[in-house]
């Protein structure tokens, strides 16, 4: 058990959550972060979806990595992806119907997700089952993190609700208050991403260029 959790391994789990986080550090899944953030719970269900066809693509990927001709591996990646989002997608579908159609497009687009790419070919090619279903788990978390939080500020201060629930009271907007329209809009999903990037790069200093 130890060694499942090893300090390795729990750098590999926990590094994407904040100093190593893929949207805010290297610059990827930026597009849906954009997309499907106007409100929290279609937010949620990105983060997981992806969170499972990361860590799960890895783990498959790690599996066959010494039998895949280098030639095709691209071909072999995109494949297993396509798979287990299809799974995802008909689940949603199932189960979460509403969900699903306010993530739109986004839910197939997660086959061109820059995070899931990256990983398969700089983590899962190289690594242990084990350690890509961690790589896997720790990326899927550090977007949806980022995900969550641009969700929670887009729809608290765009529609005064979070999960659709009405949590600025009535008793705000009798005195003058407001929503802000402009949070729900795409653009303004770029301020608040630029904001979380702002705060993380003061915090760790060590990222910042010179």
């Amino acid at each position: 058990m130890g060694k499942l959790f090893s300090s390795k391994n729990k750098e590999v789990l926990f590094s994407p959550l904040s100093k190593n986080n893929p949207v805010v550090v290297q610059m990827l899944g930026v597009c849906s972060a954009l997309a499907v953030t106007a409100k929290l719970e279609p937010a949620i269900v990105m983060a997981i979806s992806v969170t499972v066809v990361v860590a799960f693509a890895n783990v498959i990927i790690s599996l066959m990595r010494n039998t895949i001709p280098n030639r095709i591996r691209i071909i072999v990646q995109l494949v297993v992806v396509a798979a287990l989002v299809t799974i995802v997608s008909e689940l949603l579908k199932a189960y979460a119907y509403d969900v699903n159609k306010q993530l739109s497009v986004f839910v197939g687009l997660i086959i061109t997700n820059c995070i899931l790419m990256g990983r398969l070919e700089a983590f899962a090619l190289g690594n242990g089952p084990w350690e890509s279903f961690l790589d896997g788990i720790g990326n899927g978390l550090g977007y949806g993190l980022i995900l969550v939080v641009i969700a929670f500020f887009r729809e608290l201060l765009g529609s005064g609700t979070l999960l659709g629930i009405q949590v600025v009271p009535q008793a705000a907007y009798d005195f003058g208050y407001v929503n802000n329209g402009l949070m729900i809009l795409p653009p303004m999903a770029m301020f608040v991403v630029a904001a979380i990037i702002w705060a993380h790069r003061a915090k760790n200093k060590d990222l910042q260029e010179n």
